[in-house]
């Protein structure tokens, strides 16, 4: 079977290369830059492609008639293709399991961090002239409600069992080796000072954070969403960032009476600039990022 890697970018290669064996199986590298319209010629007379991080469109993999197994270099396919719809024209789509587990957890605590902190906060009035330290939020003694015990969530759950948090979670299906409290969704909204997701993302969870949910949680709670950006209902989560005081500059009581949402997201793919997009990125409490990338040195 003919291989191709279709997006070793600048950064990959190197690595690429280190982790090859000679005993490998053959397996071509397009390093240059391409759109969607160009993979049926770049596929051509390929049975496997390794796909790093670029869009397989349902309706040009239609095109690719050879083409057999689509190897994701990560866990989120469903964020760039259609993976039932591809598996109905005979391409069957891989993943790698654990792949970033460390990587996505540490990066989930930076935002933890991040939020209860109010860094962002700090650096951009710092940049404007403004010194006023802001009263932050200590995380030892608090609680983190982990939505999702996959191999992120436990990850993070024993990172925030270092900085003495008491952790609680829940998870579609039971999970007693998660190692943490399984609580109902309910109390964990209701009982949670941090909130963090580690769904996939499919029809059963898309919207899963929704106006509903978002009411049950406590005010002041963290929100950090470093999954899928789809599993939580921007517009409800602006609407609730929207009741906050209208004063919220740097203000050393900003943070002491916790009366308001914060909301940390942190987007792997995002399908495009929208008005709800642009209303985030106006909060003062939306901490914003693209997703975390793992490259693990061999």
């Amino acid at each position: 079977m003919k291989s191709i890697f279709i997006d070793c970018n600048n950064q990959l290669a190197p690595v690429f290369a280190r982790v090859r064996r000679p005993d490998d199986p053959p397996i071509a590298v397009n390093s240059d830059a391409f759109q969607s319209a160009d993979l049926p010629r770049l596929l051509a007379g390929y049975d496997v492609c390794l796909d790093d991080h670029s869009y397989m469109p349902t309706e040009v993999m239609a095109q690719c008639r050879g083409l057999k197994h689509i190897v994701f270099l990560g866990t989120g396919a469903s964020s760039y293709m259609d993976v039932p719809a591809l598996n109905g024209l005979g391409i069957k789509v891989h993943t790698i399991k654990g792949y970033g587990d460390v990587a996505v957890a540490e990066h989930t605590m930076a935002l933890i961090f991040a939020c209860c902190r109010d860094l962002a906060r700090m650096d951009r009035a710092v940049r404007g002239g403004v010194w006023d330290p802001l009263e932050s939020m200590q995380l030892n003694g608090k609680t983190l409600g982990l939505i999702g015990l996959g191999g992120i969530g436990r990850e993070v759950a024993r990172i925030a069992g270092g900085v003495g948090m008491e952790v609680v979670g829940w998870n579609r299906s039971p999970r007693p080796e998660a190692g943490v409290a399984l609580v109902g969704l309910d109390e964990l909204l209701a009982r949670a000072d941090v909130i963090s997701l580690h769904l996939a993302l499919n029809e059963e969870t898309r919207g899963f954070i929704d106006a509903k949910r978002l009411a049950g949680a406590k005010r002041g709670v963290i929100l950090v969403n470093t999954a899928r950006g789809a599993l939580v209902e921007e517009r409800a989560l602006l609407d609730a960032l929207g009741r906050l005081p209208a004063a919220v500059g740097p203000s050393r009581r900003a943070l002491r009476s916790r009366g308001g949402w914060t909301a940390c997201a942190c987007r792997n793919a995002p399908t495009g600039q929208t008005a709800a997009d642009l209303d985030a990125l106006r909060k003062p409490r939306y901490v914003a990022g693209p997703g975390v990338r793992a490259v693990v040195e061999p």
